[in-house]
């Protein structure tokens, strides 16, 4: 979207000509609409109270996790994404992405500054608003410090037993570990207690 001042009459019809004919071959229907809607839905005041929450669950999750003794990007998060710093762990961001598809949590390797390759990076981003969506507060994301703060664990001592830090060997020593397993049943036990917005988690 792009703002302007209705007394700025050059640059809306610059504006204009680029986008029509100049990058689309009509109006967007889907986009317009979906952005009034969206818009719409910002204003009130439920949005505005969820959109607190999921930045008042982003800093509690990483309190927790620097109460736990990691290292948070930054120092922490005033928005809806912790950027956690893994390096002094020993392990890579690829690791924990790997070990949290294991055990149902879903998070991103990312690259933190210092990285010398994207292709290994030192740390993964956490978001919130997916879980906060679900009725997450603060108290339930120190519970998923806690999940996080025992699959770095697991990923500090599969390293150690492996005597390499190559992706391969790690993943090949994660098959059939109970620690995991049992790990993976709490994640599951502890999601299903909330709901899940328009999909029903009975029976599952």
């Amino acid at each position: 979207m792009i703002f302007y001042r209705l007394d700025e009459r050059d640059f809306s019809t610059k504006i204009n000509m680029a986008v029509f004919p100049g990058l689309q071959g009509g109006p967007h229907l889907h986009q317009i609409g979906g952005l009034a809607v969206q818009l719409n839905e910002v204003m009130s005041p439920a949005f505005k109270r969820y959109a607190g929450q999921v930045v008042s669950n982003c800093r509690a999750l990483g309190e927790e996790l620097t109460k736990l003794g990691y290292k948070m990007c930054s120092g922490g998060s005033d928005n809806h994404l912790q950027l956690w710093d893994l390096r002094p762990c020993g392990i890579t961001g690829s690791k924990m992405e790997y070990m949290c598809e294991e055990i149902s949590i879903s998070l991103n390797k990312n690259a933190i500054y210092g990285d010398r390759s994207a292709l290994s990076p030192g740390g993964v981003r956490i978001g919130t608003p997916a879980l906060t969506s679900r009725g997450f507060t603060e108290e339930s994301f120190q519970t998923v410090a806690g999940f996080l703060h025992r699959a770095a664990q697991l990923c500090i001592q599969i390293q150690k037993e492996a005597g390499t830090k190559k992706l391969k060997k790690f993943k090949e020593l994660m098959h059939d570990r109970a620690e995991i397993q049992e790990l993976k049943a709490e994640v599951k036990v502890f999601a299903r207690s909330f709901a899940m917005p328009g999909f029903a988690t009975d029976g599952l």
